[in-house]
């Protein structure tokens, strides 16, 4: 059996490392070697976030074995921007866990009510400006429709005034994980996309999110 890549988890805003823990759990009995990479989501942005990624695998990674990249929110667009910066390394498989890809409508309410509660992880990043994803990136795309977590009344609100609009968009399109809408999580780099029953936090703990990660991991493709 061909050795499985070294799995890197990291986390979103407003978390820290051991969120990722379940999910780490669940891969490793699987048998995936992984490491939850911690950053501070609201002091720093996400240029020094990438860079201290980049830090972490000089002191503990041989550059000529592939990584895979696992990231739930922000964590996706570290993810993004990290592959753009430093191509060097060698990245095997992808995937973003209820990632804002198109930038997320939740975080434009919260940077424009009170922008400390984002902090600088909005610039480039929650702002829908990250790097474009590079050809050569496998990725696969995760999202929920529950809509259960605290950015829903702004996503209700939302919502509101988008039906109230004379383009009145379809139903599928209001669908949400709590936080962020499934049409944030779609780019068109992605190498697949599946909407699963989950919420934006939830997913982090769900059997199936972890069945589909694995399953990406290692056919580069979601099991359906």
């Amino acid at each position: 059996m061909p050795q499985k890549n070294r799995v890197i988890l990291i986390h979103g805003l407003h978390q820290t490392a051991w969120i990722m823990r379940p999910l780490a759990k669940r891969l490793q009995v699987a048998g995936f070697d992984t490491y939850q990479f911690g950053y501070r989501s609201m002091r720093d942005g996400i240029k020094t976030h990438s860079a201290r990624l980049n830090d972490w695998l000089e002191n503990h990674h041989y550059p000529d074995e592939p990584i895979d990249l696992v990231g739930h929110s922000l964590g996706g667009l570290i993810i993004r921007d990290f592959v753009a910066e430093y191509p060097q390394w060698q990245i095997g498989r992808c995937i973003t866990l209820g990632t804002p890809h198109l930038g997320s409508v939740c975080a434009d309410y919260i940077w424009r009510l009170t922008p400390a509660v984002v902090g600088r992880s909005y610039i480039d990043a929650l702002d829908g400006t990250v790097a474009p994803l590079p050809e050569h990136i496998t990725l696969g795309v995760i999202a929920g429709n529950r809509p259960y977590g605290l950015g829903q009344l702004f996503l209700q609100y939302h919502n509101r005034k988008l039906r109230q609009a004379d383009n009145i968009p379809s139903a599928e399109y209001l669908l949400h994980d709590g936080t962020v809408y499934i049409e944030e999580t779609k780019i068109e780099a992605a190498t697949d996309h599946i909407v699963l029953p989950v919420s934006h936090t939830g997913m982090l703990v769900d059997k199936a999110v972890a069945e589909q990660t694995q399953y990406f991991l290692r056919h580069g493709q979601f099991k359906r």
